[in-house]
């Protein structure tokens, strides 16, 4: 059975190439929304995070009709610490539409996702976005994407996909560079004469693979999946299977059952081959599972996801501020939270230590972690987490560590500067051209070499390069790395911040914070120019006294201080350090608060060092 009357594809892109602009046209133009409906721009970034961010975190489904064909639709993160997200959304669909930017042309996280579509065996389509860009490169890049698709040993058939023009915010689309297009007809008819229909055996048992889950409150997992054979209804007995034998199948009731409209979950009563449901009531469920017909249980293979490369630890606060400002502040409610991201993200990984207080997280990279430590301090958890590290593998009796493909994209007069932090940073570099005045730089870096990388790199470049990192693999130890070359400014005592202090602690180093902020001792409150710590008073007030010295009550001029980001605070902390973190606060604190135990502690090291 061929069903003519569907289409199920996934949009992938580099990040920021108007994935989720595109998708929100094709909504418009597909007749989900009303005539005089008022709708938000990228409406599928639904997420706080992704709409502050301008990225796309989880993937989502979407669908339009059009002729008479339902086309089904999967918005994919660009990212590549969300990779994990894109290849499992790619068992769902037969065809998928490969944007490039007109003038950024095929970018680190083209290559990954079109490398996963390609082995999969997918048709593509290319899309051209941005066409109305005044340095579009609408001749150049057919060839780009051509040279990517040799190089990833592309079919005859896939080299010869067909190319469109498209201008996602104008929703337009046309087959030729010269002439705009007035509306998005010919992606729409492209996707229907080029990709394949949806076929399998309806007569033949039940076969759906759980490649998305999304969570409920009120009715807990719901498995989110494409329909590979035989017919799905409500309230049907099922046997859940496990490809990996990782459990014992077991046998359940599908509840609930919804296909997806537009942005809405239609309930419907059954679906058919190649649709994509959601369906609630199958307690335990986890993506990769397959839902058969209890007379033929037959699981399908799921796609190995690729493995954590960075871990980090999550533990209970601990500073003498805990519990003021959070909701969520026990083990006990860090546990809970952290198995049940693991629900939703197939590429995170929760371990238990030693320590009922501490769990071990691991992730494909600092953003990947990041956005999960924003998330719960928004849901109002309060925690701290340690530095973060490479996870590393043993080969053959040798160590090998995380490598990532940095694609840097700077002015030439950056160039310099950019080139002296890569060989510091063990970077190689592996392929340089220029792009009009600006150059484009790839380098092959250990992980490790990246962290706190990004904030020097924007200063470096005067806030106009691009960096790109993409996971290469596992290579051999590529020796040390020097690690932050600057130290902290550390708080003397526990207090209040007041302006005398931090008068005199500015001529120290670059300040974090301003008056008026409440400080304990151990906190860091800036950093310091010189590789070591240096301990201030940012609490201590000027004494009154009988005698008037002239000019002595002239303001005192505050240099305006460095407010650190989440990732700021990250790429900043020490080994010895933590970050704080709580729903309305970051903090940096020393592991250990007091200041003379730190001391001991430090020279207790020097001193074994030496010995």
């Amino acid at each position: 059975m061929i069903r003519e009357d569907l289409r199920n594809i996934a949009i992938i892109a580099h990040v920021d190439h108007g994935k989720t602009t595109l998708v929100d046209e094709m909504l418009k133009q597909g007749g989900a929304f009303r005539e005089n409906q008022v709708v938000n721009d990228r409406v599928m970034d639904s997420n706080d995070l992704e709409r502050e961010r301008g990225i796309t975190i989880l993937a989502k489904n979407t669908a339009v009709r059009y002729n008479g064909v339902k086309i089904n639709i999967v918005d994919t993160p660009g990212h590549a610490d969300f990779g994990g997200e894109v290849e499992r959304i790619l068992k769902m669909v037969n065809g998928v539409l490969l944007l490039v930017d007109a003038f950024e042309g095929p970018m680190p996280q083209t290559r990954f996702v079109l490398e996963r579509a390609l082995a999969l065996g997918h048709k593509v389509i290319v899309v051209v976005n941005k066409m109305d860009r005044p340095d579009a490169r609408l001749y150049e890049i057919g060839d780009e994407v051509l040279e990517l698709l040799l190089d990833l040993d592309a079919t005859e058939e896939q080299l010869e996909s067909p190319v469109i023009f498209c201008s996602g915010r104008d929703g337009t689309a046309t087959l030729s560079p010269d002439s705009p297009g007035t509306d998005l007809k010919p992606l729409f008819d492209m996707i229907l004469d080029y990709i394949p229909a949806p076929e399998g055996e309806p007569e033949q048992p039940l076969q759906m693979l759980v490649s998305s889950i999304d969570y409920n409150e009120y009715v807990g997992r719901i498995a989110i999946g494409r329909v590979e054979r035989g017919v799905i209804r409500q309230n049907m007995d099922v046997m859940v299977a496990d490809y990996h034998n990782t459990k014992t199948p077991y046998r359940s009731k599908v509840v609930s059952l919804y296909q997806i409209e537009g942005l809405r979950r239609e309930p419907v009563t059954e679906a058919k081959i190649g649709d994509i449901v959601c369906l609630s009531g199958i307690e335990g469920i986890s993506i990769g599972d397959t839902i058969c017909d209890p007379a033929a249980v037959e699981p399908l293979p799921f796609v190995k996801i690729s493995e954590p490369t960075v871990e980090m630890t999550f533990s209970v606060n601990d500073s003498p501020f805990a519990g003021r400002e959070g909701k969520f502040v026990t083990s006990r409610h860090l546990r809970d939270r952290l198995f049940k991201e693991l629900l939703k993200d197939v590429s995170l990984r929760v371990e238990e230590t030693d320590s009922a207080d501490s769990f071990k997280v691991s992730g494909r990279g600092e953003m990947h972690l990041s956005i999960l430590i924003e998330t719960m301090r928004r849901e109002g958890y309060e925690f701290q987490v340690s530095t973060p590290h490479v996870l590393y593998h043993m080969v053959d009796g040798e160590l090998h560590e995380p490598m990532e493909r940095l694609i840097i994209d700077v002015p030439e007069e950056s160039l310099g500067s950019v080139m002296e932090k890569m060989g510091l940073r063990k970077g190689e570099l592996v392929q340089m051209h220029p792009q009009g005045s600006r150059m484009r730089v790839e380098f092959i870096i250990p992980a490790r070499g990246l962290f706190g990388y990004r904030s020097e790199f924007l200063t470096d470049t005067r806030g106009e390069g691009i960096m790109n990192t993409l996971f290469e693999g596992y290579a051999p130890y590529k020796g040390d790395i020097p690690k932050r070359l600057t130290g902290s400014l550390i708080a003397y005592e526990s207090g209040e911040t007041v302006t005398y202090g931090l008068y005199n602690a500015q001529e120290r180093g670059a300040l974090f914070l301003g008056p008026g902020v409440p400080v304990y001792e151990g906190m860091i409150v800036g950093q310091s120019p010189k590789a070591e710590d240096i301990v201030v008073n940012v609490c201590k007030r000027k004494h009154i006294t009988n005698m008037r010295a002239s000019g002595s009550d002239e303001a005192l001029r505050l240099t305006p201080c460095k407010i650190l980001s989440l990732e700021d605070s990250l790429e900043f902390i020490a080994e010895d350090e933590l970050l704080e973190v709580t729903p309305k606060t970051i903090r940096i604190r020393k592991r250990i608060l007091d200041n003379n135990l730190r001391a001991k502690a430090v020279n207790a090291k020097k001193v074994a060092a030496e010995n």
